[in-house]
C-alpha cells in the first residue's frame, strides 16, 4: 500500500504581533440621531456607544487592512515574505470576486502566500484564529496573518434604527506562529442558520438586478432577538472554551468579547461568572461595533491603556450574522 507523507508542525502556537487601524473620523451620536429620530441619551443607554470610528470616503477596507497588517508584522518581527497564509475576515469587501485577501497579500509583499477571505461577520476574527492555529500546528504554514476588517459605513442606511448607528470602520491584524508553550487554546465554534434572518442584508444582489428601483442593499437586524441570543446563549460557549483550555473562570485575566453592545457585554460577564478582578474590554464606547475588527481593536485598547499586559490570559468570543460564533482562550502578545 502506498504511504503518503504528511506534514507536522509545532505542538503549540501563539500570537506573535498585533496591529490595528481605526477609521480616521470619530463620529458622535449627535451626528446620527436626526435620521433615526433618536437622541444621544437613548443610544448611550441602549448600546453604550458615545462615538464610533468611520473611515474617509476614499479609504477602503483593504487600506485599513494593510495598515493593521504592517503594524502586526512589525510587532512580530516577521517580514511579509515569511507569511505562508493570509486570512481576511470581512463582510464589507465590495467585490464578490476576487477576494480581498490576495489583494492584501500583494499590497504587503506576502505573495505567493495562500490567501483567502472568510465571511463569518462578527465571529470572523475568532474563526480566523482557529484556522491559523490549525494551519501552523498541522505544518501547512509557519506564519499566518489573520485580519478582521470592515468598512461598514458603506453598507448602512442612515435612517435605519436597527443597526446603522452601531457600526464603524476599522481593521485588526495578528500574526500567528509556532510556540514552545501553549498560546492559543482550542476553538469552540458553531452556527445556527435557522436564525439567519435576524441579521442580514435587506436585499440580495439578484433582487437588485431584477428591480432597479430597490435601494442599494444595507444591513438590518432584529435587535431584541439578537440581544437575547448573544446575552444568554454565548455564555455557555465561552465557558466551554475556558474548559477546553484546561482553565476555570478564575484563571482568566482579561475578557475580550465582540464589541456589539455594552449591555450584552455586561450580561455575559454575569452569565459566565467572571471574577470582579477580570479586565473587561469595552472599546465599543469609543469605536462602536466594527464587526470582525472589534476583538483585535479591543485587545489593542486594553494593552495600550495598561489595564492588561503581555502574557495575560484572555478569553475572546465573537458572535453575529449567520448566526455564527467562535471563542478561544489566548495569551496576549
Amino acid at each position: 500500500m502506498t504511504t503518503l507523507n504528511v506534514r507536522r508542525g509545532p505542538e503549540f502556537t501563539r500570537i506573535l504581533g498585533l496591529g490595528v487601524a481605526r477609521g480616521e473620523n470619530a463620529v458622535p451620536n449627535d451626528d446620527l440621531i436626526e435620521p433615526i429620530n433618536s437622541s444621544d441619551e437613548w443610544i448611550r443607554k441602549m448600546t453604550g456607544i458615545v462615538t464610533r470610528v468611520r473611515a474617509n470616503e476614499d479609504t477602503s477596507v483593504i487600506d485599513l487592512s494593510e495598515a493593521a497588517a504592517r503594524d502586526a508584522l512589525a510587532q512580530a518581527g516577521i517580514d511579509a515574505s515569511e507569511l505562508d497564509a493570509v486570512i481576511l475576515s470581512t463582510i464589507s469587501y465590495p467585490r464578490i470576486t476576487p477576494g480581498g485577501a490576495p489583494v492584501l497579500a500583494d499590497r504587503i509583499g506576502a505573495t505567493p502566500a495562500a490567501a483567502f477571505d472568510i465571511s463569518a461577520a462578527c465571529a470572523g476574527y475568532c474563526y480566523g484564529i482557529g484556522q491559523a492555529d490549525a494551519l501552523v500546528r498541522s505544518g501547512a504554514a509557519r506564519n499566518v496573518l489573520v485580519v478582521g476588517a470592515e468598512k461598514l459605513s458603506d453598507f448602512v442606511d442612515p435612517a435605519d434604527r436597527s443597526i446603522s448607528y452601531l457600526l464603524g470602520d476599522a481593521a485588526g491584524a495578528v500574526v500567528i506562529g509556532g510556540s514552545d508553550t501553549p498560546g492559543i487554546g482550542p476553538t469552540i465554534w458553531g452556527s445556527d442558520g435557522g436564525a439567519s434572518e435576524l441579521i442580514k442584508q435587506n436585499h440580495t444582489w439578484l433582487e437588485i438586478r431584477e428591480d432597479r428601483d430597490l435601494p442599494f442593499p444595507t444591513l438590518r437586524q432584529e435587535g431584541p432577538s439578537v440581544f437575547k441570543w448573544a446575552s444568554f446563549k454565548m455564555a455557555p460557549v465561552a465557558l466551554e472554551a475556558i474548559e477546553a483550555a484546561g482553565l476555570t473562570p478564575e484563571d482568566i485575566d482579561v475578557f475580550i468579547p465582540h464589541q456589539a453592545n455594552l449591555r450584552i457585554i455586561d450580561q455575559m460577564v454575569k452569565q459566565i461568572g467572571l471574577p470582579e478582578s477580570v479586565v473587561v474590554a469595552k472599546d465599543i464606547v469609543d469605536s462602536g461595533n466594527t464587526s470582525a475588527a472589534s476583538i483585535p481593536l479591543a485587545t489593542e485598547r486594553v494593552l495600550r491603556d495598561g489595564v492588561a499586559k503581555s502574557g495575560d490570559v484572555a478569553l475572546q468570543i465573537g458572535f453575529g450574522a449567520g448566526l455564527v460564533y467562535a471563542a478561544q482562550v489566548v495569551v496576549l502578545p
